[in-house]
């Protein structure tokens, strides 16, 4: 099973940035960890601040991949062109978010990509990524039993 796993803006500073909000962790460390605990899956890993990079991204993986993990970052909440993005590719994605966002700011509240995606998980620190891929487990086991 191969995922791609697409980070938006700011991201890049986990471990560094706020670290009352997100940790003291980088992605790297913990994308470190996601692959050693899932060892027979492919994991890819991409991060990017610009929005177009971020959707040649999602075009360019949402074909060929079993499903994307997304953190939009701040553009889940400004970017209708990420939201068409999700919309158009053939894979599953599955919405992540380090903080609750609906406890943030108002303007957090609502996610423009989330309602093209599968799922959203929201809240649950870094450990939500590894929420996702155990969803995309079941995802494709259920697929299996259903062909």
């Amino acid at each position: 099973m191969k995922i791609q796993i697409i980070n938006g803006p700011n991201l890049n500073l986990l471990g560094k940035r706020e670290p009352e909000k997100y940790g003291t962790v980088s992605f790297e460390e913990y994308l470190n960890k996601l692959r050693i605990r899932y060892p027979s899956m492919q994991i890819d890993y991409f991060q990017s601040n610009i929005e177009g990079e971020i959707i040649s991204m999602i075009h360019a993986t949402g074909f060929s991949c079993d499903g994307i993990i997304l953190n939009a970052g701040g553009y889940t909440h400004t970017s209708v062109s990420i939201a068409d993005a999700v919309a158009t590719v053939k894979v599953p994605v599955i919405e992540v978010h380090i903080t609750n966002i609906a406890a943030r700011e108002e303007f957090r509240h609502d996610s423009l990509v989330g309602r093209y995606c599968r799922g959203s998980i929201i809240g649950l620190g870094l450990d939500g990524y590894r929420l996702a891929v155990e969803a995309f487990i079941e995802i494709s086991l259920k697929s299996k039993t259903t062909e």
